[in-house]
């Protein structure tokens, strides 16, 4: 039988073929490309001008690489499941794809992570640019939206979390100890006296840490401190299951899943709804949308504030939070009255209020509540399958009890357009985390380090869907015409600068034409874009 052999590898070749061939016209390593190339990295943040911050001694030094051929390797590296800098490195020697996109160069692990770790602001604009191009090819629709946040891991084991009640704990085990060992050195002989007494200022300098960490604690009122990574919480992730981690909000848009904002946080839901709602309306510049949340979002204040946006939200009701003895004596049943301000129980008798509004304490925040009760209830024959309180039924009405009973008419209205929800926002997190396994943040040192890698996740994730969504052709021509529209528009802004700075300009005369030049010039770059 025959088999296919391979060349000798002694053998000497001579190859033709540049570096731009070995990569087809097709390949989406050329779209990353045009896609850079198409934005304005100043106006973004990234650092353009690095001699300013050298001393005069080093101003003459090697070069720095380019935040574009940086950018380029970190979006090629994101799309092929690549986050690590040392991988990246590697890449840089051995993949012919990234040879092509960096030109040859070869950043060393440093260079690439400190990218990533100095530009968390820029890169956030950089998905704002991916956002911008979906809006473009009206991948977009504006219309529907879900959002929801899932959990990412951060770089810092659960050992390495603390609360005040774990350090308790470490700090009285370690007193029970330190009695011991006091005890044993007294009864020691002299070669044990050494060793115990080692082992006692061991304890000791633990005690000093768990001290300092409760010192910590105090000193910035948070109730959780992570040493590895300082901004990482342990939250539950699942069925009770609880990480050290961070959480993804995300804003997704219904027409193809394509996410028009995230933002990284170390809290829970509760109170993210109203600011993700309040963002979402900025980007799309509207405010005729509706934006699906399941019920950990479920807030009066947060209804309060989508409200205040004009913004319709539809948020599953979550289950009672406490059951009377009798289920059907639940808060549910009872009917209020607006115009009298009154409910109406199940037995059919009336809760008044006296009007006064009292603070409830919900942890981070405080929500006002009016009492309502009634007289008859101590006489009532339902008193025992109606309420454990001695003194009657006592029923409290949030200040955004009218905005939560709204959600609940919106939400009996369009049950069918909730049950979207999840199609629509779990898409992203499904390609992220499952596919691509990027189930943690790469980064640890804190949340701005951390947004930078979510950035970047996110930019990719993006990126993949215009691809796939877009004719390559189509993508490339765009990308071509808009990448050559800035390329003209700098030229035109350096010919512009090295026009003010001329000396002939200084005086009022040379003001008057310089002021006539001006608005030539941005006439002309007006009519650049029009022609584009």
């Amino acid at each position: 039988m025959k088999f296919i052999t391979g060349k000798n590898r002694q053998q000497v070749q001579f190859y033709t073929q540049c570096l731009d061939e070995t990569i087809s016209l097709d390949n989406e390593v050329r779209l990353i490309d045009l896609f850079v190339d198409s934005l304005k990295l100043s106006d973004y943040g990234f650092e353009m001008d690095f001699k300013k911050n050298l001393p005069s001694r080093q101003a003459g030094g090697r070069p720095a690489y380019h935040p574009a051929d940086l950018l380029k390797l970190f979006i090629y590296g994101y799309l092929n499941r690549m986050r690590s800098s040392r991988v990246l490195e590697k890449e840089c020697n051995r993949n012919i794809e990234l040879m092509w996109l960096m030109k040859s160069l070869a950043p060393d692990h440093n260079t690439i992570s400190n990218f990533r770790k100095d530009n968390p602001k820029a890169i956030r604009k950089v998905f704002q640019a991916t956002v911008a191009l979906a809006k473009h090819f009206e991948l977009i629709g504006g219309k529907l939206l879900a959002g929801d946040s899932t959990k990412l891991r951060a770089q810092n084991s659960k050992k390495n979390n603390f609360n005040p009640k774990k350090i308790e704990r470490h700090l009285e085990y370690i007193d029970n100890k330190l009695n011991e060992y006091n005890a044993a050195l007294a009864l020691a002989d002299d070669d044990l006296k050494k060793v115990i007494e080692d082992t006692i200022d061991k304890q000791n300098q633990r005690k000093d840490f768990y001290n300092d960490l409760t010192q910590q604690l105090e000193e910035t009122g948070e109730t959780q401190i992570s040493t590895s990574d300082p901004d990482a919480r342990q939250m539950i992730t699942r069925n009770n299951i609880t990480e050290v981690a961070y959480n993804v909000q995300t804003t997704v848009d219904a027409k193809h899943n394509i996410p028009i904002d995230y933002k990284l946080t170390n809290e829970n839901d509760s109170k993210a709804m109203g600011g993700m709602t309040r963002r979402t309306k900025t980007i799309l510049g509207k405010n005729d949308f509706t934006l699906l949340y399941d019920k950990g979002y479920h807030t009066g204040s947060e209804f309060a504030y989508a409200n205040a946006h004009g913004v319709e939200v539809i948020v599953a009701i979550p289950d009672v939070a406490s059951h009377a003895p009798d289920v059907a004596f639940d808060v549910e049943h009872f009917v209020y009255d607006k115009d009298k301000d009154c409910y109406t129980c199940p037995a059919n008798e009336l809760l008044t209020t006296n009007g006064n509004w009292y603070n409830k304490d919900r942890g981070k925040s405080v929500s006002k509540v009016k009492h309502y009760k009634s007289n008859a209830c101590l006489s009532c024959e339902f008193f025992e399958r109606c309420t454990k309180n001695k003194k009657g039924r006592l029923i409290e009405r949030s200040e955004h009890a009218d905005l939560i009973f709204e959600n609940k008419q919106r939400m009996d209205a369009n049950k069918q357009l909730y049950r979207r929800r999840q199609a629509i926002v779990e898409h992203p997190y499904g390609v992220i985390k499952r596919q691509w396994g990027f189930c943690y943040v790469s980064t640890k040192k804190g949340i701005k380090r951390a947004a930078a890698d979510v950035g970047l996740i996110f930019v990719a994730y993006n990126l993949r869907r215009i691809f796939n969504l877009i004719d390559k052709n189509e993508l490339q021509k765009f990308l071509k015409e808009l990448a050559l529209l800035f390329r003209d528009f700098f030229a035109l802004q350096n010919r512009f600068l090295a026009f003010l700075t001329n000396p002939f300009f200084c005086n009022p005369l040379g003001n008057f034409f310089m002021n006539l030049r001006q608005i030539a010039l941005f006439a002309s770059v007006f009519l650049l874009f029009l022609m584009n």
